[in-house]
């Protein structure tokens, strides 16, 4: 299926989705279990559905509160199925290597590292995608041969979580839109005050991939990612998005506008400094809002902006957050889809803990959304791949062994710009396009 692109602008994403809500059915042909909750679970007895599942979750910070929550509403509904929860501090490091095994669980979040064309290998179809796009928006980032394989736990928006104090008291009062404009603001905020003017999470690692998800707004066109990323050669040179958007990740390390040591960076503590005005802004998707509201003293202190660009339109990508997904090896797998079914449709956790905005056609715009109102920013959907290209940047990626989405080369950019590596900027840009030129031409061939 072809995706359309959706999203010109605040107005036409209420519009859009309220009319495909309207068009759209609730069947979704689902292989796992049938489709959305049954009137019987709706009565409370399970639509005879029972079993014992584990669902797998990156969420540490809830997994013990919020998730058990969520089990006993599901448990009103579908009274024999028991749930268990485990979460991973490192969930792309760790899945990847329980699903050597088939013991990973029997819901669980599709990893990013996962080749979409391996995809069936470890998950079960939950539908046909054609249908079941009626239903949710987002589900073509995991579909292989007109199959749905994972649902949005959220659609999110991408960009710079800042604390407004923080950038005002540097007096800087309104957010940055360009490179220099940033730059300038974190050089204002290591001058004026003790905060950290921008924050990597070095250490832990993950939160440098967040800083890949911004590249719809650097290049300024919801093309590039999946339609002209693949088809060209230059794709770390002067000038060109990637080599534009890590620049500014290697010159705010290079000035000292980062943490002073970056291996002893913490995520679980950046949240409640950047909270409380110890951090000025760390690249982040709109899922972290909640997570860091919910600490901060001042809720209102803590804001958005899109990534800073000289791209001439100004674009927030949405895009899916971790797609949720039922294990090939699942004993339960009625169980899994009733709880896969429940939480996207049911928990609201999309909207809250999830930080963006509902997969399911028709919802409420979140209020995370409602401040850009009347604003030139965009927020649009990337373009899918080309038909027959499909996957391409994935293939792409692997084979060179660049790791678009890990985060390697990011710390490698950190250290050279502290001084811990003794290579350029340019250095490393050249050999990762040099990587992606060879394994693109042989992705293309094949």
């Amino acid at each position: 299926m072809k995706k359309r692109k959706l999203v010109l602008g605040l107005m036409a994403l209420t519009l859009i989705l309220g009319l495909l809500a309207g068009c759209g059915g609730k069947g979704n042909n689902g292989e796992a279990g049938g489709g959305t909750s049954s009137d019987g679970a709706a009565n409370g007895d399970g639509g005879g559905i029972k079993g014992e599942i584990t669902v797998i979750t990156q969420r540490t910070d809830i997994v013990d509160t919020v998730f058990k929550q969520y089990a006993a509403e599901f448990n009103k509904q579908y009274p024999d199925v028991k749930v268990n929860f485990q979460a991973l501090s490192d969930y792309e490091g760790q899945i990847t290597v329980r699903m050597s095994s088939d013991d990973y669980g029997d819901v669980l979040l599709l990893p990013t590292s996962i080749p979409l064309e391996d995809t069936p290998q470890f998950f079960e179809p939950l539908g046909d995608l054609a249908e079941m796009s009626k239903q949710y928006i987002g589900l073509e980032e995991r579909a292989v041969d007109g199959k749905a394989y994972g649902i949005p736990i959220a659609v999110n928006f991408s960009g710079v979580l800042y604390n407004k104090k923080v950038f005002a008291d540097a007096g800087v009062t309104t957010a940055p839109r360009t490179p220099d404009e940033f730059m300038a603001a974190l050089k204002a905020i290591k001058e004026k005050g003790d905060a950290i003017p921008l924050y990597t999470n070095y250490a832990d690692g993950w939160p440098l991939t967040q800083w890949e998800a911004v590249l719809t707004t650097v290049a300024g066109d919801v093309d590039y990612v999946n339609v002209k990323q693949p088809s060209t050669d230059d794709n770390f040179v002067p000038g060109q998005p990637h080599y534009e958007l890590y620049k500014v990740m290697y010159d705010a390390a290079a000035q000292g506008l980062i943490e002073k040591d970056p291996t002893t960076t913490n995520w679980e503590a950046s949240k409640s400094d950047i909270a409380n005005g110890k951090i000025g802004a760390m690249v982040l998707g709109s899922w972290a809002i909640g997570q860091v509201k919910e600490q901060a003293a001042n809720p209102d202190d803590i804001a958005y902006m899109p990534f800073p660009t000289n791209a001439q339109e100004v674009i927030m990508p949405l895009a899916d957050d971790y797609t949720l997904g039922i294990s090939k090896h699942s004993k339960n797998k009625a169980a899994a889809r009733a709880w896969v079914d429940w939480f996207i449709n049911e928990s609201g956790y999309p909207t809250t803990e999830g930080g963006g905005m509902s997969p399911v056609v028709g919802a409420p715009l979140p209020d995370t959304l409602k401040q850009f109102e009347g604003t030139d920013i965009k927020f649009e959907l990337q373009t899918p791949a080309q038909p027959g290209q499909e996957g391409w940047v994935d293939k792409i990626d692997k084979d060179a062994e660049i790791g678009l989405w890990q985060p390697d080369f990011k710390k490698r950019i950190i250290e050279a710009a502290i001084g811990n590596r003794k290579e350029s900027y340019d250095d490393i840009m050249k050999e990762l396009n040099a990587a992606w030129v060879e394994s693109r031409a042989k992705v293309i061939q094949q």
